[in-house]
C-alpha cells in the first residue's frame, strides 16, 4: 500500500481535485467553496500521511519552529490572502474605468473557450510567479523578505504558509494581478487553484513520494527540496510555482532522483545573521534590519 501511495499520490490528487472542480461547474455548484474544500483536504491528507510515508524521520513532529509556520499561516490565510482577494479586483476595476485599461491579449483571452482560457492563464500565471520567486532570490532587497520562507531547516507540509506577507504580495502582482488586468473570468482563476493548490500542499510535505516523470511537469516535493538546500548552486534552481515549465525554458530546472534530497535544509552561509530560530514576529521584523541576511553572490 506504501509502495502504491508513494507512486500515485501526486497524480489521483491533482486528477481528483480536477475533475471534481470541472463537475461543480458543469453542475453550477459553489467554485470557490469546491477548491477550498479540495485544498484543505490535500493538506490534511499530507499531514497525516507524513507520519506513516516521511521521507526523512528527523522532520516530523512538533517542534519550535511549528509555532513560527502556524502564526505565519494564520496571517496569510486569515488576513494578506482575503486582503488581496478582495482587494485586487477592485483595484483592477478603477484601473480600467479611471484609465481605460485594454490589451488586445485580454481582449482575445476572454472570447476564447473555457479550456484554452484556463491553458493560456495557467502558462501566464506560472510565468509571473516563476520570475517573482527567481528576482527573490537574485535582489538582496527581495532576499530579506524571502528569507524567512527559508529559514526553516526542515521541509513539512506546514512550510508552505511561511511567507513574509510583502514576499507574499510581490508574488499576487506578478502571478495574479496582471490577469486580473486582462479581465480573466473568475472560474477561470478558480481552474487554475484547482489544478495548483494540490501540488502545492504536497510541495513542502515530508513525504517520501515518487513521483516519477510528473517530477518533470509539477513542482513537486522531490524537485521542490532541492530549492531549500543550504547550496546556492543547489537552491537557485527550480523556481517554479506549482508547474516547472519556465524553469525548463530558462534552464533552472534540478532534479537528481538518485540522491533524492540535499544534504542540508535551510539558508545559504551568507545568511547566517537571519534568525532563524527566533519566532515569527522576530523573523518578520528582521528583514527591514540594516545588514539583515545579505545576499553575496
Amino acid at each position: 500500500m506504501k509502495w502504491l501511495i508513494s507512486r500515485t499520490l501526486l497524480g489521483a490528487v491533482v486528477v481528483g481535485n480536477v475533475a471534481l472542480f470541472l463537475l461543480a461547474r458543469q453542475s453550477g455548484w459553489n467554485l470557490e467553496l469546491v477548491v477550498l474544500l479540495g485544498t484543505l483536504g490535500t493538506l490534511v491528507l499530507a499531514c497525516g500521511l507524513e507520519h506513516v510515508l516521511p521521507h526523512d524521520g528527523r522532520w516530523g513532529g512538533l517542534r519550535k519552529d511549528t509555532a513560527t509556520d502556524l502564526a505565519s499561516a494564520a496571517i496569510i490565510v486569515a488576513i494578506v490572502d482575503p486582503a488581496l482577494k478582495y482587494g485586487g479586483p477592485l483595484v483592477a476595476v478603477w484601473g480600467w474605468q479611471l484609465f481605460g485599461w485594454s490589451t488586445p491579449l485580454g481582449d482575445w483571452l476572454t472570447t476564447q473557450p473555457y479550456v484554452p482560457q484556463l491553458l493560456a492563464v495557467i502558462v501566464l500565471s506560472e510565468l509571473g510567479r516563476y520570475w517573482a520567486h527567481r528576482w527573490h532570490h537574485t535582489h538582496g532587497w527581495l532576499w530579506k523578505l524571502h528569507a524567512l520562507h527559508h529559514s526553516s531547516e526542515r521541509l513539512y507540509a506546514l512550510n508552505n504558509f511561511r511567507f513574509h506577507p510583502l514576499n507574499y504580495l510581490n508574488n499576487f502582482l506578478l502571478g495574479v494581478f496582471p490577469l486580473l488586468l486582462l479581465g480573466v473570468p473568475s472560474d477561470v482563476l478558480l481552474g487554475y487553484l484547482a489544478v495548483s493548490q494540490p501540488v502545492l500542499m504536497l510541495q513542502h510535505a515530508n513525504l517520501d513520494l515518487r513521483s516519477g516523470w510528473l517530477n518533470y511537469l509539477f513542482s513537486t516535493n522531490e524537485v521542490h527540496r532541492w530549492h531549500h538546500s543550504t547550496v546556492p548552486a543547489e537552491a537557485n534552481r527550480n523556481y517554479g510555482y506549482a508547474l516547472v515549465l519556465w524553469d525548463h525554458v530558462f534552464g533552472t530546472f534540478h532534479y537528481a532522483p538518485s540522491r533524492n534530497a540535499p544534504r542540508r535544509i535551510g539558508l545559504f552561509a551568507q545568511s547566517a545573521g537571519f534568525p532563524a530560530h527566533a519566532g515569527y514576529l522576530a523573523q518578520l521584523a528582521d528583514a527591514f534590519r540594516p545588514g539583515c541576511c545579505e545576499l553575496r553572490k
